[in-house]
């Protein structure tokens, strides 16, 4: 008789995830102040248009369009705790310029513009290391349990941070809080730092597995070679090529919206920034409810159900922002938010999960990269037609159009083998199945079909951006 197994003790009794969770938590509570302090910079110290505030998200999303292939496959290359230190410690030092600046009166956007894309470049290889560093420091099945301990701080840094940078915004002004978000950086460092689970280098034989062994030879190990085997293990596998379909999809209009969301609370609605974090605040107690309840909702309807309905809820939702009586915002609002966190941090945390589970370890930095790379390429063209959109209709009008089009981002994993999965367990191809060494039926194709707005994550300027800020910047 088989004895009985003995439940798996808490990941918070882990010293090294405990070390991890920490850097992830202090990092996300000091990035709540960049996300409301940037675009306030811009919007009130600089007085700039819809046009400038809408490009500023552009641009600290274009890294995630430029650099995550590449940065996928030296992160497969790399040790990654040393990518996550350097990471922090050169944004932390390029956030410092932006009170520096301001306090000798030379700030300008086109700073902010600097800064945004320089910082953003770091958090691609920050949030792509992020999330392959995981499931080398807990067991495979202990990652959605990580994930969403991860997911529930950040959520609880999403709640409580707005209300906290608004008002450190308040005291401090704008420019001067962000220094709080470039100590916490250095903390996050310092914790990642205290790590001590060695980890291995990787060598050769990790980087050419078998998805170079399809129609290539070994000596074919360059950096197109490896950026294509991402592309081709996403693209061959049906599971994550519609959910990628799915979050490019749901950025685009999310963007729309999110990246115009502060400058129709302050000049159309005519709140300021304590009022905006306390709303944010309220509104992210959903990110909370969110992350707690993922992984009973994917027990109770099946794990595909649970990322499909996860987004038919968020697109709706959105809704209530731009139907939002001009005199009565607030509480829809806080509504509209709760409603669009729960769902994407349902959303984010069992995919992201699924996709660690299924993707062999000397991949996982090239398979998140090239979802990063699929949800991230549409940010930036959500930024300017939400800008262009503005100037030619109005914030509001604006602003409903990506409401209406973000509501059908749940299609592609509707009409796909995602809705019909229970489980990990239902996928052959996943890591100690038949094929463990990482290929998928019909890995020989060169084909990446286009790929809902973070937990993955590029730097968000709202929790509207799917994943992957299940991240350590500020999600995916």
């Amino acid at each position: 008789m088989t004895p009985p197994t003995a439940p798996p003790t808490s990941l918070f009794r882990h010293a090294d995830f405990v070390r991890f969770w920490t850097a992830q938590t202090v990092a996300q509570f000091g990035s709540q102040v960049s996300v409301l302090a940037i675009p306030l910079v811009a919007i009130v110290v600089l007085g700039s248009s819809a046009f400038e505030v809408a490009l500023l998200s552009t641009i600290e999303f274009l890294p995630f369009v430029f650099f995550a292939l590449p940065a996928g496959v030296w992160i497969d290359r790399l040790r990654r705790r040393p990518i996550l230190i350097g990471a922090d410690v050169g944004r932390a030092a390029l956030l410092a310029t932006i009170p520096l600046a301001y306090a000798l009166g030379v700030l300008t956007i086109g700073q902010l513009y600097a800064v945004g894309f320089v910082v953003g470049t770091l958090t691609v290889f920050f949030d792509i290391a992020y999330q392959a560093y995981l499931p080398s420091l807990v067991d495979r099945d202990r990652i959605l349990d990580g994930n969403a301990k991860l997911e529930t701080s950040r959520s609880v840094a999403q709640t409580a941070g707005p209300a906290i940078a608004g008002w450190l915004i308040g005291v401090l002004t704008a420019p001067i809080a962000i220094i709080v978000n470039s100590v916490t950086f250095l903390a996050s460092a310092a914790a990642l730092l205290a790590i001590r689970r060695h980890e291995p280098a990787p060598g050769a034989d990790d980087r050419v597995g078998a998805d170079d062994r399809v129609g290539a030879t070994p000596a074919a190990t360059g950096l197109r070679r490896e950026i294509a085997a991402g592309l081709r293990y996403v693209a061959a596998n049906p599971y994550l090529r519609s959910i990628a379909v799915t979050m490019a999809w749901a950025n685009l209009f999310g963007q729309i919206v999110f990246s115009l969301y502060l400058l129709y609370g302050v000049r159309d609605l005519g709140l300021d920034a304590a009022t905006l974090g306390v709303v944010l605040a309220i509104g992210n107690i959903g990110l909370i409810a969110g992350a707690v309840s993922a992984s009973w909702f994917a027990r109770r309807l099946g794990l595909g159900r649970a990322i499909t309905l996860s987004l038919v809820v968020a697109g709706p939702s959105i809704l209530l922002i731009p139907l939002a009586p001009p005199d009565a915002a607030i509480p829809f609002l806080i509504v509209s938010g709760m409603l669009v966190g729960w769902s994407v941090l349902v959303f984010n945390v069992n995919q992201v999960s699924f996709r660690q589970a299924i993707t062999p370890v000397h991949l996982q930095g090239r398979m998140n990269a090239t979802m990063k790379f699929i949800a991230a390429a549409t940010i930036p063209a959500g930024s300017i037609i939400g800008g262009v959109l503005a100037t030619a209709l109005g914030l509001r009008e604006a602003i409903l159009i990506g409401a209406i089009g973000g509501s059908f981002a749940f299609l592609p994993a509707l009409f796909s083998p995602v809705w019909r999965l229970r489980g990990i367990e239902d996928v052959p191809d996943r890591p100690g199945g038949p094929r463990a060494a990482g290929t998928m039926p019909g890995a020989t194709l060169g084909i990446l079909e286009p790929t809902f707005g973070g937990a993955e994550a590029p730097p968000k300027r709202s929790k509207a951006v799917v994943d992957d800020r299940a991240s350590g910047s500020g999600g995916d």
